[in-house]
């Protein structure tokens, strides 16, 4: 599992991480708004509220601070408001639990539950997700663009820093996007859920001997954050309807700094306000 981290090495004093959905590529959105809100609507049984829950979805998901929350997490989230205002259901209470203790949030360990306890709403929500995988893989390639001045930036960042992409998406799907439109060929360790959590990624980068100050992550949800503050390192944001304007700034303004050693400080906590206050609105 983490044969790609033994392999790499450090070639240059700095590291720039960057996610994938949402922040390099243009995949978030459509994900959720055509797959992972739908499937819950059929998997549930919802049509009779279909609009109001959709919307609701997109909320959680896409445009407040829980952006980019984890899947699984997501759904515990809605489906406790939709037991709350439109219909109960069942067996909700052990699959939330599940979501709070379990140490892996993935099909894989819904498996496993299902197993223990037969629960309805576990079984349903590995149903949902599978439905989810499937529906992501019949998007065609012109619902999955890179954001305008992505490829840009990371040719002007593989100059001075070692690029990373540290995402929790699926390996095949990173790959597949990334290289279809040529980032691939600029990037130095490509790092996705099955090695471990962004924060766990992170950390394992520094290992290899970058100082934390030399370190960035890019990322478009307060989860990318959250992963930089646990390891010290500093966060550059891309801010939902503002992407081509961010990454702009990122090639103009910020690299500059942040190789420049004046990243950190007054100007990473304005940028850092200006994105939370984005995601607050």
């Amino acid at each position: 599992m983490s044969n790609i981290l033994e392999k790499f090495n450090k070639q240059k004093d700095y590291i720039i991480c960057i996610d994938s959905d949402g922040c390099a590529i243009d995949t978030m959105d459509i994900k959720h708004i055509k797959c992972f809100g739908p499937c819950m609507v059929t998997e549930w049984n919802l049509e009779e509220w279909r609009e109001p829950i959709l919307e609701r979805w997109n909320e959680v998901n896409l445009y407040t601070l829980t952006r980019g929350i984890n899947r699984f997490k997501g759904l515990a989230v809605a489906l406790t408001e939709i037991n709350d205002k439109y219909v109960k259901i069942e067996g909700l209470d052990e699959f939330v639990k599940w979501t709070e203790e379990t140490k892996e949030l993935s099909n894989e360990a819904l498996e496993v539950e299902i197993q223990k306890t037969n629960n309805v709403c576990i079984k349903k929500a590995l149903e949902w997700s599978k439905s989810v995988n499937e529906s992501i893989d019949l998007l065609s390639d012109d619902e999955k663009q890179p954001f305008e001045g992505v490829k840009e930036a990371i040719i002007e960042a593989k100059k001075k820093a070692d690029i990373a992409i540290v995402s929790s998406a699926n390996e095949k799907a990173v790959l597949d996007e990334w290289s279809k439109h040529g980032f691939l060929e600029h990037v130095d360790i490509v790092l996705t859920q099955n090695i471990g959590s962004k924060a766990y990624c992170i950390s394992k980068l520094i290992e290899k001997g970058y100082s934390k100050n030399n370190a960035l992550m890019v990322g478009d949800a307060l989860g990318d954050l959250k992963a930089a503050e646990s390891n010290e390192v500093s966060f550059y944001p891309i801010m939902v309807k503002k992407e081509k304007e961010s990454w702009s700034r990122f090639t103009k303004e910020a690299l500059e700094k942040f190789i420049g050693n004046s990243y950190s400080g007054e100007y990473q906590e304005k940028v850092i306000d200006e994105f939370k206050e984005n995601l607050s609105k």
